[in-house]
């Protein structure tokens, strides 16, 4: 391969990892934040609690939209229009002060960031397809990356008295000069072929069998990584009561779990193949959440979050390649479904589990992961990979 054919295949798939850096760079530039700007807007925990729920109705919003939208309007332009969207909001945001403006912060971030996360994946269903072997585990890599990069700077800005809205803009400010360098070097998604004329056929023909059950595995899967993020630190800090530093470092392995995973994630599909790796991949979540509730140990339950990252980390990847590659579906449309799926998962996973403690215990509760996970690897076995992957 020539040094030009190399520089044109890393082009592209830098551009897509900036994308997904933004997005994860934002969101963990704001996450850390959060304390600074709670005290900014003048509420207390409790209904700050209440007010971060505006952002499902700027999710819910975007899933509608980038339903219609994805294959009628380019991935490309889609993932530009929503980056930018996610930066210029990312500081009005943080310098919020009001309840009004947090609101519409809020509900705006929802809509941007989960509008821009089809057409980003769409685009990388694209980069691996033209490169020939597995690279979606690598993206979600670079958007992990991102979240402990945007932490990083949150606590850095914290420690030095820069305010939350400075500190966004600033990074804001970079990443957006960064795309703008980068946004010529972004692919165009590959449109479906096989069917001329089909690239606007009814919304119900996207919904295939086949994706119908990757999305199915989606949500199974959304709700165990969101339930091991959002109760991970709250089980060791409280249940177990190992304190708040025990807390955050439950909450700190999981999530470096989940970057190492991905780094190294590509090579595994290499070797295992999708539905294998899947598969294993989710009993090895199952491993780790079986650790945490049939064991409450602090160092084991350390432990059993730590394995759930890792085992958890790369599933949606895998599904998201999977409905991207499918016969006779623009990757956009294949990869809205999983968006579909996923998204009711996540926004489940915290209020079931603790209506679930509120019932019986926090233990008992985290059971949840298990069935999940079992659940999600049954369903794994009718995965069928498509022979263009």
């Amino acid at each position: 391969m020539t040094a030009t054919a190399t520089a044109s295949g890393l082009r592209p798939r830098l551009a897509v990892s900036l994308v997904f850096v933004v997005l994860g760079g934002t969101q963990g530039g704001w996450m850390a934040r959060i304390p600074a700007i709670r005290d900014q807007v003048g509420v207390d925990t409790a209904r700050w609690g209440l007010l971060s729920g505006s952002s499902a109705a700027g999710d819910l919003v975007a899933i509608v939209l980038i339903t219609v939208l994805i294959g009628r309007v380019s991935s490309r332009l889609l993932s530009l229009a929503a980056a930018a969207l996610v930066l210029l909001n990312a500081p009005v945001l943080a310098g919020a002060s009001a309840v009004p403006a947090l609101v519409v912060g809020l509900t705006a971030w929802g809509l941007s960031a989960t509008f821009l996360a089809t057409p980003v994946n769409a685009l990388a269903v694209t980069v691996e397809r033209h490169q020939g072997r597995p690279l979606m585990s690598g993206f979600h890599a670079s958007y992990s990356c991102g979240v402990l990069a945007g932490g990083a700077l949150g606590t850095l800005a914290a420690a030095t008295g820069v305010s939350p809205g400075v500190q966004m803009a600033i990074s804001s400010g970079v990443l957006g000069a960064l795309l703008l360098a980068w946004a010529r070097w972004l692919p165009e998604e590959e449109q479906a072929r096989e069917e001329p004329g089909e690239q606007r056929r009814p919304l119900r023909d996207r919904f295939t069998p086949q994706l119908t059950l990757l999305a199915s595995i989606a949500f199974l899967a959304s709700f165990v990584e969101g339930a091991a993020s959002q109760w991970s630190s709250v089980y060791t800090a409280d249940f177990l009561g190992g304190g708040p530093a025990l807390g955050a470092a439950t909450y700190t392995s999981f999530s470096v779990a989940i970057l190492l995973a991905r780094l190294l994630g590509d090579r595994a599909v290499t070797r295992l193949g999708r539905r294998t790796f899947v598969r294993l991949s989710l009993l090895t979540a199952v491993l780790g959440a079986a650790l945490v509730v049939l064991r409450p140990q602090l160092p084991l339950a350390l432990a059993g979050f730590t394995i759930i990252g890792l085992g958890i980390a790369c599933v949606l990847p895998a599904l998201i390649a999977l409905a991207g590659r499918q016969r006779g579906v623009p990757a956009g449309e294949g990869v809205s479904v999983i968006t579909i799926g996923q998204w009711p998962g996540f926004l489940l996973a915290g209020p079931a589990v603790g209506l679930l403690a509120g019932a019986t215990s926090l233990r008992l509760a985290l059971a949840a992961l298990i069935v999940s996970g079992v659940g999600a690897a049954l369903l794994a076995r009718w995965v069928r990979v498509p022979t263009s992957s």
